[in-house]
This record gives C-alpha cells, structure tokens and sequence, in this order.
C-alpha cells in the first residue's frame, strides 16, 4: 500500500496516562460538581484504544477522566484484509467503557475517531455498525491528511520559539504521519500559537502564518511494519530490514532529499515508541509523563537505548519493566522507523511528546469553539 499523498492544489495533503502503551490506564474519578462543558476524544487505532474527557481552562485544558486499553483491533490484518472477530470483541468491550464514562460524565461535545486499520480493513463499515448496535457509539473514520493535522496541533505547545523549520512525527500502530513546518515568516513569539492555526486545514495557511510544506502517511505503523518482517528469525537482521525499508518508504516526501540548515530545525516526536525511548533513557520503573512529555534527547542518547534493546533481545525486553509488557513486541519496529529519521534530518535531537490524536482532537473542538483564551501556552 503506498504512502498517502498531498491532494491537488496545495501543500495539503495536562496531565494523562502514558502513550507508551505499556499499562492499561482506567482513571475513574468522580464527576466534577458545576464543571463547564466536558469535551472527550477517543482514538480508536490499530493497536489501542484511548479516550480523553477534559474541561477548557485558559489557553488550554484539565483532563477529568481517561481511559487507554491496548485492543489489537489491527492482529492478523496485513494478511487477511480483515478485521478478526476477536479483535472485534476485545475492541467493543473497551468501547463499552468508555460509553460508561462519557455517561457518567454527561460529555455531549465529542469526537471519536478510528485511523488505519479501520481504513483498510474489507469489514470496517460491518464492526462500525456492532460498535454503534452494542454500545451506542459512532466511530469516524478519518483521513490521512486529518491524523496528521490533528498530530501536529496537539503539539503546538512543544514547538521552540527558535525553531523556523518543523517536523513532526506521528508513530501509530498502522501508519506513521510526517508533516513538515515552514515557521520562518511567524515571528518568534508567535510559533506555537500559528501551529494551532492549522486546525482547520493544511490549506488555510495565512501569509504570515505557519506553512505546510509537505506531509505524508506511510501505512507503516509499529504493528504493520512489524508483520511484514515476521518471517525474519534474526533480531538485529530483522530490526536494520525495519528500518531501512520504512526509509524507502520516503522517496516522494519533497523534505527527504533538501539541503537543510541544522540551526532552527526542530523534529518533535509522539507515539508510545518515542514516550518508551524516552522512558527508558531516563531509567523509568514507573511511567512518569511530567519527566517524559518535553524532554530532549540526542541521536546518541537515541541511539544508545536502542543498542541495549537490541542487547535485551526479545526475551529481555519481554520482562524490562522501562518497557512494559504491551510495548515489548513492537518496541522494535518503532525503533527502526526513529533511526531512520534520525539518520536522515538535519539535527542530532528529539523533542518528546507526550501527547497525540486525543489532544488535538480536544484542542481543535476547543478552537472552534472559542473556549480557549487568547494567551501564551503554559
């Protein structure tokens, strides 16, 4: 399957639980007495299901409740085309959950959202139909190019005042988002507030705004880049064919092959892949967000925890606790795709986001809202 491409015309086309998916979160608080109006977003991905409930505050918002299961909705798709009824019915009972809590919370502004493997699965419209009979809840399919846009703005508050080109990074289970950032004509001040200016399209981009200069989709996420090299006995073979083919995958992305300048350049990073690098960098026991969400690190640092994965090898890094035991099997295939962007771009660091499709799904219902204030991010 091709990577997906810009569409004619133009460049187009908080405190949570942790995005490394090596514990199964359910924060069940009870309902806030008087609280304004609650917003959720649920993304429902190839490989986990994760919701977010939160109330807008100031420029940005509190999260009241949250809920991540990994599901493995997308097992067995690369090579049947389908959806299996077990992941089917692992996916539904999550789904169940969260219908319990946005009741709970009497959340009526909502978006929830399914990415790859319901976009390629033959009997995707089928399970959104026993997902809406048995729990009452309508999934959206959204596109590519929307996966992408909602990555980048969810991390806007990360972008460096000095930053004049950007690229960021979505790993996900069934696909990995690249879009890259011309910030070179927003005044410095004005960065992290243009990257939200993005929520309505790649195509609205004013003059003296934030510009799209290419994005792509490459239907290669953790779990699907890991199927296709199953057969292949050999763990570290196994691990340069992963990364070395994804970067093929990147011929056509217009960035892949320009001269640029180290200076200002910023690649920021969100998936459970970057969280978990992160994580184990750090020496993490136990997940910490507030050390991991914003934390910098050097290709050589990058490189280093991925050499001690390789060392571990599967049965290691089956029992590392800094790893998790969801994250274990596809920490690998995740690596690959972060060597490879490290050994292509201009920039010997990574900016860690914790963060992903549930927050920009929050801040762009917000924005069109109105519900943020005007004001710096904090």
């Amino acid at each position: 399957m091709a990577p997906e491409r810009p569409r004619e015309g133009g460049a187009s086309n908080s405190s949570v639980e942790p995005e490394n998916g090596s514990r199964d979160v359910d924060l069940s608080p009870s309902p806030i007495s008087g609280a304004g109006t609650l917003y959720a977003a649920l993304d429902l991905g190839t490989n986990s299901c994760r919701m977010l409930i939160a109330q807008p505050r100031g420029s940005q918002f509190t999260v009241i409740d949250s809920f991540s299961k990994t599901v493995q909705l997308g097992v067995g798709l690369e090579a049947s085309g389908r959806l299996s009824r077990a992941s089917m019915s692992r996916t539904v009972q999550a789904l169940r959950i969260c219908q319990k809590k946005l009741e709970r919370h009497n959340v009526r502004q909502m978006r929830l959202v399914a990415t790859e493997a319901c976009r390629r699965a033959r009997n995707a419209r089928d399970f959104m139909r026993q997902v809406r009979r048995e729990t009452g809840l309508q999934l959206e399919v959204i596109t590519p190019e929307e996966e992408a846009r909602l990555a980048v703005i969810s991390c806007a508050p990360l972008v460096n005042v000095t930053t004049e080109q950007l690229l960021v990074v979505d790993i996900g289970g069934g696909s990995t988002e690249l879009v890259w950032i011309d910030l070179s004509k927003v005044r410095p001040e004005n960065r992290p507030r243009a990257i939200m200016g993005l929520h309505s399209g790649f195509d609205a981009q004013p003059a003296d705004g934030a510009k799209v200069v290419d994005w792509i989709s490459v239907p290669l996420g953790v779990a699907t880049l890991r199927d296709q090299f199953g057969d292949v006995d050999d763990d570290a073979a196994r691990f340069a064919l992963m990364s070395w083919f994804f970067e093929e995958q990147l011929a056509s992305f217009s960035p892949y092959n320009a001269q640029q300048r180290r200076e200002g350049f910023q690649i920021i990073g969100t998936s459970g892949t970057v969280t978990t690098v992160a994580a184990s960098f750090l020496g993490l026991r136990r997940y910490d967000r507030t050390k991991v969400d914003g934390l910098q690190m050097t290709s050589d640092q990058i490189d280093t925890v991925i050499r001690d994965y390789l060392t571990l090898g599967p049965e290691g890094r089956r029992t590392d606790p800094r790893i998790g035991r969801d994250r274990h099997a596809l920490i690998m295939s995740g690596a690959a795709i972060l060597q490879a962007l490290m050994r292509i771009w201009p920039t010997d660091r990574l900016s860690v986001a914790d963060r992903g499709l549930r927050e920009g799904l929050l801040y762009a219902q917000m924005t069109k809202d109105g519900v943020l204030t005007e004001g710096p991010f904090t």
